[in-house]
C-alpha cells in the first residue's frame, strides 16, 4: 500500500529533485505540491523552472501549486517532505506538525532543537523514538524529523565507524559543490577560477550537527557525543558532490586497514532508497573524485579513500552527493523509516 505524501518547497532546487526521487517511487505517491504565493494556484508545469536532468512528471506537472500552511493540505496526506528554506521552516512546520502532519524536513531550522530528531537512518534511527518526546512536550498529533546539512552527512558515517576506536577529535576540510548554494546561489564570476574560503553557517553545522548524531538516545534526550570537531568550508567549481578531507584523532591506536575496515561494515538497511554498501573504500590513492564517484550507489552511498595513518588516527577523503544523500535523498530515506517504523 502507497502512502500518500506532499512536497513543501516543490519548485526549488531540492523540491525538484525530491519529486525526482518520488514519483517513481513504489511507496509513496505524490498528492500535493506547495510552494510561495506567487506559485500557488497555478499548475505546476507553469510554476516551476524545471532544472533536473530527466522530464518532469506529467502527473505532477498537471497538480496544483498549493499554499503551504495546514488549511491548503489534504488530510489525507500524512507524510510531508519539506525543502523550505528555514526561514520559512520555522515559521510553518510547527503549525503543520500541530496539525497531525509527519514532516521529514531538510530545512536546517530546528536541527538541534533538543526535542527534535535529527537522523542518518544508518547511523541513528533509533533517535526517531525521540518522536515521543517531541509529541509529549509539544501537544503535536504529527511529528516534526530533521536529516543534517548536506556536508554534515558526507563527514558523519565515516567518523560513525571511527567510534568503535574513540572518536575524540576531527578536523574538516570542506570542498563543496555550488549546486549546494541553490540556482540562484553563487554566481559564475564568483567562482570559475577561483575558490571561496567560507560559507556562511556552514562550519558551524558541520562543527555540532555530528555531535548529535553520534550520541545516544537515553529514552528522554539524546547525550551528544563529546567530539571536538573544527571545519573550514569552501565553495569549488563542480557542480554536484561534496568532497571532504578529514583528520580524526582517537583514544586507541588505529591503522588506515582498522579504518577502512570499520568503514566497509557499516551497515546498510533494508529501505526502497538504501545502498547496498553505505560507506563505499576506495583503495586507490586518488579516490574519491566529485566527476566520478558522485553516483556511487546511485548516489546514496558515501564514499571514502585515501585512507592513511597519523601520528594519533587517521586522515581521509571522503565525498557524497549533495543534493541526493546530502539533501532530497536524505529527507526520503528518513520518510521510508518512517514508515517502516509506524510513525507514519
Amino acid at each position: 500500500m502507497t502512502t500518500r505524501v506532499g512536497i513543501l518547497g516543490a519548485t526549488g532546487a531540492v523540491g525538484q529533485r525530491l519529486i525526482q526521487l518520488l514519483d517513481p517511487h513504489p511507496e509513496f505517491e505524490i498528492a500535493c505540491v506547495t510552494a510561495s504565493d506567487d506559485s500557488a494556484g497555478r499548475p505546476y508545469g507553469e510554476a516551476a523552472n524545471w532544472r533536473i536532468d530527466v522530464p518532469m512528471p506529467d502527473a505532477v506537472a498537471d497538480l496544483d501549486v498549493a499554499r503551504t500552511e495546514p488549511d491548503a493540505i489534504p488530510n489525507d496526506v500524512p507524510l510531508l517532505f519539506s525543502s523550505l528554506p528555514s526561514s520559512v521552516g520555522e515559521r510553518v512546520e510547527p503549525p503543520l506538525c500541530e496539525a497531525g502532519y509527519v514532516v521529514s524536513s531538510n530545512s536546517s531550522n530546528d536541527r538541534m532543537a533538543e526535542d527534535v530528531p535529527l537522523t542518518i537512518p544508518e547511523v541513528n534511527g533509533d533517535h526517531l523514538d525521540l518522536i515521543e518526546v517531541q509529541r509529549d512536550s509539544r501537544g503535536w498529533d504529527g511529528a516534526l524529523v530533521k536529516n543534517p546539512n548536506c556536508s554534515t552527512i558526507t563527514a558523519v558515517p565515516p567518523l560513525a565507524a571511527l567510534a568503535e576506536f574513540g572518536l575524540e577529535t576531527a578536523h574538516v576540510a570542506t570542498m563543496q559543490a555550488v549546486s549546494g548554494g541553490g540556482y540562484s546561489g553563487v554566481t559564475s564570476m564568483e567562482i570559475i577560477d577561483n575558490v571561496l574560503p567560507h560559507i556562511g553557517g556552514e562550519e558551524e553545522k558541520v562543527e555540532t550537527e555530528p555531535t548529535k548524531l553520534l550520541g545516544e538516545f537515553d529514552g528522554a534526550a539524546v547525550q551528544r557525543h563529546e567530539v571536538d570537531i573544527a571545519a573550514s568550508c569552501n565553495r569549488v567549481a563542480t557542480v554536484d558532490g561534496h568532497l571532504e578531507s578529514v583528520w580524526a584523532d582517537t583514544a586507541e591506536d588505529i591503522t588506515a586497514d582498522d579504518a577502512a575496515r570499520a568503514m566497509r561494515e557499516l551497515p546498510a538497511l533494508d529501505l526502497h532508497s538504501s545502498p547496498d554498501q553505505f560507506v563505499e573504500v576506495f583503495e586507490e590513492p586518488d579516490r574519491p573524485q566529485p566527476r566520478l564517484d558522485r553516483m556511487v550507489g546511485g548516489g546514496m552511498s558515501v564514499a571514502a579513500g585515501g585512507l592513511r595513518g597519523t601520528t594519533h588516527g587517521v586522515q581521509f577523503n571522503c565525498l557524497a552527493h549533495n543534493t541526493l544523500r546530502g539533501a532530497a535523498g536524505a529527507s526520503v530515506l528518513n520518510g521510508e523509516l518512517l514508515v517502516e517504523r509506524g510513525w507514519v
